[in-house]
């Protein structure tokens, strides 16, 4: 169906949307793809993040946030049981996206077998369970209170980095080696302690691109229902090339759907081309689709923090001309008609082609056609940007 990878970014069906635009019902088939937008964007996701006192929680949750530990709005951290109270710290890009730094198990306000109840177990939906050492009793007494209320949960061993500079200050033992003897004793010990098949994720909050932080993503990206994998993606630090890969292929499901509802809600005739678009609903999407590439400002500012490496030398290896800048009216038309007037360039498809499969009435189909190549070429703009930005920040 799609102009580029027709395998892997067909939208699924919206009921009555076909029927809507077949019998001319435009207003019907908007109402219905806005509705369906709407509700994929307010998807909520609550991750609990516990552990013993000490264990780096509130450090992961900075790092995860894409802040360092004395910004402002940083969960506090120190050597003691700084987390007193079950405390939420929205993503800086996605307020529906909530790290719960949870207090923790077995201190004298939270003991372990009321933890559960304390903490509010049933707003989560899923579990971390971080500890820079060795698992001890009651992370497993916590695992098995998690699985026997039939959520999921993960061991995440905190600190590697540590490990390793410790261990290679004693021995000639390789990092692998390390990672390994590490992993391994971590899991025999949840077995010895009641874990059937423990899984354990060794990691570096300092350094979330090494260790075990993409694979503790593939997992959650199986295993979380699909509108909450998407919802996740979307805010998942970009630690490597295939998390903007995977966030470009999720986000280019849309673009069908952005197309049909902006061309059915026309109002706006952009200079220079013979179309009309529903500016407000492209601006929505085209700033997620910044916000979810890491490429707004305050994003690239944060990332130049964490790595040293200049916003200015960041943002220069950037084309795109809707990264990096607040999208206004203005800003968007006029990168639109750029990007549109060489959109027949963009694939060489007719429009009958979309007719049939989207049942677009023919008033809107150059509307639509226009739109869904400028959207695209936007999006593949993006992704390349995001890939040359991780690239410069991992120099």
């Amino acid at each position: 169906i799609s102009m580029e990878d027709p395998d892997d970014s067909c939208p699924e069906e919206i009921p009555g949307v076909k029927e809507a635009l077949k019998n001319n019902d435009t207003a019907g088939a908007a109402k219905r793809i806005k509705e369906y937008l709407e509700k994929q964007t307010n998807v909520s996701l609550n991750i609990a993040i516990t552990g013993e006192s000490g264990a780096g929680k509130s450090t992961f949750i900075n790092a995860f946030r894409g802040i360092k530990n004395r910004d402002e709005g940083a969960a506090p951290t120190g050597v003691t049981e700084t987390t007193s109270e079950v405390t939420p710290y929205p993503h800086p890009d996605n307020p529906n996206v909530t790290l719960w730094d949870l207090p923790g198990i077995g201190t004298k306000d939270f003991p372990a077998r009321k933890y559960l109840k304390l903490v509010g177990f049933d707003k989560y939906d899923f579990f971390l369970i971080i500890s820079d050492t060795r698992f001890r009793e009651n992370d497993v007494k916590l695992a098995q209170k998690i699985k026997k209320m039939k959520r999921n949960f993960y061991f995440v061993r905190s600190k590697i980095d540590n490990d390793i500079r410790a261990e290679e200050s004693v021995s000639d033992s390789s990092k692998e080696k390390t990672l390994t003897k590490i992993r391994d004793d971590c899991i025999q010990r949840l077995k010895d302690l009641g874990i059937e098949s423990p899984r354990v994720f060794l990691m570096s909050s300092f350094q979330l691109h090494k260790f075990d932080f993409s694979l503790l993503q593939e997992t959650l990206e199986r295993e979380l229902p699909k509108d909450k994998r998407d919802t996740l993606l979307y805010v998942m630090p970009n630690v490597n090339p295939d998390v903007i890969s995977k966030k470009k292929k999720a986000l280019k499901v849309h673009l069908y759907l952005l197309a049909t509802l902006s061309a059915a809600a026309a109002a706006v005739p952009v200079p220079g081309l013979s179309v009309a678009v529903d500016v407000a609903v492209l601006i929505g999407a085209v700033t997620h689709f910044v916000h979810a590439f890491g490429l707004d400002v305050q994003s690239l500012k944060r990332l130049a923090i964490r790595t040293a490496v200049s916003y200015t030398e960041l943002r220069d290896v950037i084309i795109s001309p809707v990264a990096a800048k607040e999208i206004t009216k203005e800003l968007f038309l006029k990168a639109f008609a750029q990007l549109g007037g060489a959109a027949g360039l963009i694939g060489a498809e007719e429009v009958s082609r979309f007719i049939p499969i989207v049942g677009i009435p023919v008033a809107m189909s150059l509307s639509f056609v226009t739109t869904y190549r400028v959207l695209n070429f936007i999006l593949n703009q993006l992704a390349e940007d995001a890939q040359k930005v991780l690239k410069k920040a991992l120099v």
